[in-house]
């Protein structure tokens, strides 16, 4: 059968606005890893997770019949953040919300939504246009309470009644406060940063330059998912400030912006510091960036160039890929997540049910690099036999260090 090709790879993955533990995200993590050793015909073992304040990391070996990866897989945390905005009361988060709301509309965030993705900017609206609805059907029970008893007095306690149950109940279901402190993190790290991940991500960005440094890996992959690519992308500007030639020699770094939204913020005309950090990330040629999205993903910028939607300078990166959520789950499985915009939206980072284009565990544990897997058309499909078999063509995955493919849309 020749050789064993081994490849290590490290990851560095940053999350959307989820507010899930380490011990959550871990646990979906493995469930997802045993639907890919199905799609993909390979064996994959998993360590037990290493939870610290900064990074919750643990340890993959995947394999088929004639390769090897070792992947370090770092989880950089900013759930304690997205929990603590979960403890503010309602009667402050609606009118930070409401801040937040005229903010991104002054400063044209909600016309370069409409320019750039409809669907996006029905997004952005989706919460505040639930809020206002839930706020009429308020007020038509008090004005039905006040004509009912003759009295204002019980008709407004009647209205303040109905509001707080309807925040209560239907609110959560739809998401409401998740998406109001979304809204409100975004404007608060827009306009002044955030006390907690400046340093935070600081801290990780010196260690992700002191690894490139000292070598171990032959790949360097930092992972970005929703408002996760944003401080990915702060995070690899960090680094580079560090160390500028980060990645010129081996350990490559590839950054993958996956159903991002690097438009939410840089559509905002106060986001002078965020776009500055794009630009470096793109000027970067040593850095491969590929951007994943999605058309039936209402939470991504779906055909967009986001360095070019910003005004930025052209330098080839992003490499943009479009993906078909449909053909990487099975139809029962698809028609169970589909009108579910959150489920949709995680599937960029979930286990695959059938070879796709486009496979996050493929990316993070595969034999092939990311920029190799972009470069092909099919991702990995043709490379890996139907036993888990790296193909011939393919066979010394290190190869692919050395021969980028060109950027394009």
């Amino acid at each position: 059968m020749g050789e064993t090709a081994e490849t290590k790879r490290l990851v560095y993955h940053l999350g959307g606005y989820d507010p899930v533990a380490p011990q959550e995200a871990y646990r979906r993590f493995v469930r997802e890893l045993r639907r890919f050793e199905r799609t993909w015909s390979v064996a994959a073992f998993v360590s037990e997770p290493n939870i610290e304040p900064d990074i919750a990391s643990w340890r993959v070996v995947a394999s088929g019949p004639n390769w090897r990866v070792e992947t370090e897989y770092r989880l950089v945390r900013w759930d304690d953040v997205i929990a603590a905005a979960a403890l503010r009361p309602m009667w402050r988060r609606i009118p930070l919300a409401l801040l937040a709301f005229l903010d991104f509309v002054q400063a044209g965030a909600l016309w370069g939504y409409l320019r750039s993705n409809w669907r996006y900017a029905a997004f952005f609206l989706y919460p505040f246009v639930l809020f206002g609805v839930l706020a009429v059907l308020a007020w038509l029970v008090a004005g039905l309470a006040a004509r009912t008893a003759g009295s204002s007095l019980i008709g407004a306690g009647a209205g303040l009644g109905a509001f707080v149950l309807l925040i209560q109940w239907p609110a959560k279901r739809l998401y409401l406060p998740l998406l109001f402190d979304d809204w409100i993190f975004s404007r608060d790290y827009i306009r002044r940063g955030h006390s907690v991940l400046d340093p935070r991500l600081e801290r990780v960005a010196c260690e992700l330059a002191a690894r490139g440094r000292r070598g171990g890996a032959d790949e360097i992959l930092v992972t970005g998912h929703s408002l996760g690519a944003v401080l990915a992308v702060d995070l690899l500007d960090r680094a580079l400030r560090l160390q500028p030639d980060l990645g010129e020699v081996r350990p490559r770094i590839a950054f993958a912006s996956i159903g991002s939204s690097l438009l939410k913020i840089g559509l905002h005309r106060g986001a002078t510091r965020f776009r500055a950090g794009v630009a470096g990330v793109a000027s970067a040629s040593q850095i491969f960036w590929a951007e994943y999205q999605a058309l039936t993903d209402v939470m991504n910028f779906y055909k967009t160039n986001p360095v070019a939607a910003m005004g930025l300078p052209s330098s080839g990166r992003p490499v943009v890929r479009v993906v078909r959520i449909r053909r990487m789950v099975q139809p029962a499985r698809y028609r169970r997540i589909r009108r579910n915009f959150f489920k949709v939206h995680c599937q960029f980072v979930n286990g695959n049910d059938r070879r796709a284009a486009y496979d996050y565990f493929m990316l993070l544990c595969g034999p092939l690099s990311v920029e190799r897997q972009v470069g092909y058309a099919d991702g990995a499909i043709s490379a890996i036999g139907f036993d888990g078999a790296l193909l011939e063509r393919t066979k010394d995955a290190s190869s692919i260090l050395e021969a980028p493919v060109k950027a394009s849309c």
